[in-house]
Order: structure tokens, then sequence, then C-alpha cells
């Protein structure tokens, strides 16, 4: 079965995708078990790690969308890792607005003074304002 030219070089082309985004891929799942396992040394190299990855799969896909286009089942690969990216970004984004109002909660930030103490008295400071001695 003799192939022709350009089926040798779309075969050619999904070899080269191939690579890029089997990074992505590992990465993703690297950064999904420094995750689960709360490792916030691991996240980082991971997500540094996958944002490199991300980088060059994308400039691969890019070259091979202009010389020819990209096989389906990679494109699809590559949409299911770009949403997995976002899944992952939201479930960070959640874990850490919850982190934040948990320490609002556990730390409350000073109120700003010229306003009411939580006694419902009007907060005054020493050293301001009219002597104290009659």
């Amino acid at each position: 079965m003799i192939s022709t030219p350009d089926e040798r070089r779309a075969l050619q082309q999904a070899s080269e995708l191939e690579r890029p985004l089997a990074a992505v891929e590992l990465q993703l799942g690297a950064l999904a078990q420094a995750l689960t396992q709360q490792d916030v040394d691991a996240v980082d190299r991971a997500a540094t790690d996958l944002h490199a990855a991300l980088a060059a799969a994308v400039d691969q896909f890019t070259r091979a969308a202009r010389n020819g286009g990209v096989p389906l089942q990679l494109r699809q690969r590559l949409a299911l890792a770009g949403g997995q990216v976002a899944a992952q970004r939201e479930a960070l984004a959640r874990a850490t607005a919850s982190l934040d109002r948990a320490i609002d909660v556990l730390l409350p930030r000073q109120a700003p003074s010229g306003l009411y103490a939580a006694g419902g008295g009007a907060e005054r400071t020493l050293g301001q304002g009219g002597s104290l001695l009659a």
C-alpha cells in the first residue's frame, strides 16, 4: 500500500504533535497528584512544568495548523487537556477563596479607627482628642 505525500506528511505531523501533547498530559497528572497530596513545592514545580509544556504544545499545534492541519484525534486531546487545566484552575480558585474566608473568620482584620467598637461605643485612642482629666 503506497501512501501519497500528503498522507505521509500528515502522519509525520501527527507523530511530531504527539510528544508535546503527551508532555502536557503528563504534567496535568503531576499537578493533580501534587494538589491531592497538598505538596506546595510539588504544586509549584508541576505548575511551572505544565506552563512550559502548554506553551510548547500550543506553538507546535499552531505551526501544524498553518502547514496542513491537525488530526481530529489530537485536536480533541488538546481540547480535553485545556478543559482539565481550566477545571484545575477553577478548583484552585475555589480552594483559595475558601481559605481566605476561613482566615478572615479566624483572624479578623482591624477595623479602621473612628468607627464603632464591638461593644457599640465609639473607639477612643489615648493621646488623641481632648484631655480625659477635668
